[in-house]
């Protein structure tokens, strides 16, 4: 029997839940009960599963991805400047989404939060991230990094807000899995693979229910704003659409021109089958082949060079998604009104980046990283689901930067590495390091 995947199952409830749900009212009832309560229900649940995984989720992840890359000495050179290439870059990324949702603000509607636009939780419900925000300084920055060494990592793992302390924690402890002796790190690294299988399933059972719990969350909505809730998220979809055409047409060209001496315009057109499979199916791990194919055929990049840099950066490099998690958290934020210093800003950039190396390779990435960014700022997951209206089409779009940002990290890696050929103005490009 054809089953339809699963972007596509929450695309029909959308349209479904719109269907539905913008003739009705918020007193609707079908046999007595609220069909805003049923809506509300289904959504929360949903968010509640979600938020249930996180932490182990991203713990292990983290860990795992961090002591797969091996103690620092084995890393090698190539593996050292391919790493700072992706924390570059992705950074980059990120400081764009910043600047753009900070200009453009969706959040923000007439001057006033579009919190009630977007049916979202009331100001009392959100005093303590009011407290939380309030009367914060760049001096506050310290306060951060002192935040993210936990006194209590069980006490750190069941708080939400101190979600990038268990992050940092999961970082040292992969990279001193390495240290450990040959038993125990054998064990350790069993054990916390174990876990980490354990939760993706976990994840991936939780993801079946997503169409569901999309149909209830923007149900919800429609039926106490109407049309009304979907012009800031308009503006939202925009602004992403803005930033990430930036980083892949601007940013990362100049990088391709100052640090790989090569002309950007070529190696868009090398790639471009790439990316045209990375847009239409919106996985990194899918264009894999046909990624490394592009590099070595049309590039001009050797086998050796490319056979370590992609499919590292399909783990640990997600430039478009970093930053489509900073802009969608500070839309949030916009929308329940918080102005958030630079301290926090900081931290939103700063979990950003590290998610996106630790969860880059699971199921709705982009959901648990947003999720982690919401709660360290004290803002709660409802928000989550306006966000899975227009995901589709921007996970399609930040697959493809995220692929493109590899691509250009193999070609200033084969050139760092004085490979020949690459990127030559020529019909047929051979490597000389095959």
């Amino acid at each position: 029997m054809f089953k339809l995947q699963l972007h596509w199952q929450i695309l029909i409830a959308i349209a479904a839940a719109l269907l539905i749900s913008l003739p009705l009212s918020v007193s609707a009832e079908v046999f007595g009960i609220s069909l805003y309560a049923v809506f509300d229900f289904v959504g929360t649940l949903f968010l509640r599963g979600l938020k249930m995984v996180v932490v182990p989720l991203v713990l292990a992840s983290i860990i795992c991805g961090v002591y797969g890359l091996g103690s620092g000495e084995h890393v090698g050179r190539l593996g050292g400047k391919t790493l700072g290439f992706y924390m570059l870059s992705s950074l980059l990324a990120i400081c764009i989404g910043l600047a753009a949702v900070n200009i453009s603000q969706p959040g923000i509607v007439d001057g006033e939060p579009a919190r009630e636009q977007l049916n979202l939780s009331a100001p009392e419900e959100l005093d303590g991230a009011l407290d939380k925000v309030s009367g914060k300084s760049t001096e506050d920055i310290a306060g951060v990094f002192l935040r993210m060494l936990p006194t209590n990592i069980v006490d750190a793992a069941g708080d939400s807000n101190q979600l990038l302390a268990v992050i940092i924690f999961g970082v040292l402890f992969g990279l001193f899995m390495n240290k450990a002796g040959a038993k125990g790190r054998e064990t350790l690294a069993n054990f916390w693979q174990g876990v980490f299988d354990t939760m993706m399933h976990i994840t991936m059972f939780i993801m079946k229910f997503a169409p569901i719990g999309v149909f209830g969350l923007v149900a919800k909505t429609a039926m106490a704003t109407g049309v009304q809730s979907f012009i800031p998220l308009a503006v939202f979809f925009l602004t992403v659409v803005f930033a990430l055409a930036f980083h892949m047409f601007i940013t990362l060209a100049l990088l391709l021109k100052t640090l790989g001496g090569v002309n950007p315009i070529l190696h868009y057109r090398a790639m471009f089958p790439a990316m045209l499979t990375a847009f239409s199916t919106a996985s990194s791990s899918a264009t894999l082949p046909v990624t490394m194919d592009c590099l070595q055929k049309k590039a001009g990049v050797s086998n050796k060079t490319s056979s370590f840099v992609i499919p590292l950066g399909a783990t640990v490099n997600m430039d478009g998604t970093a930053l489509y998690e900073c802009v969608a958290a500070m839309f949030i934020a916009q929308a329940y009104g918080l102005d958030l210093s630079i301290a926090q800003q900081f931290m939103v950039v700063l979990i950003a980046l590290l998610t996106s190396v630790g969860v880059a390779g699971i199921p709705s990435a982009s959901l648990v990283a947003i999720a982690i960014i919401l709660g360290a700022i004290g803002l709660p997951l409802e928000g989550i689901g306006l966000l899975l209206v227009t995901d589709r089409v921007l996970d399609m779009m930040r697959t493809a930067v995220n692929v493109f940002s590899d691509s250009c990290c193999a070609v200033i890696m084969a050139k760092a590495e004085g490979e020949t050929g690459v990127l030559a103005p020529n019909d047929e490009i051979k490597p000389e390091h095959a």
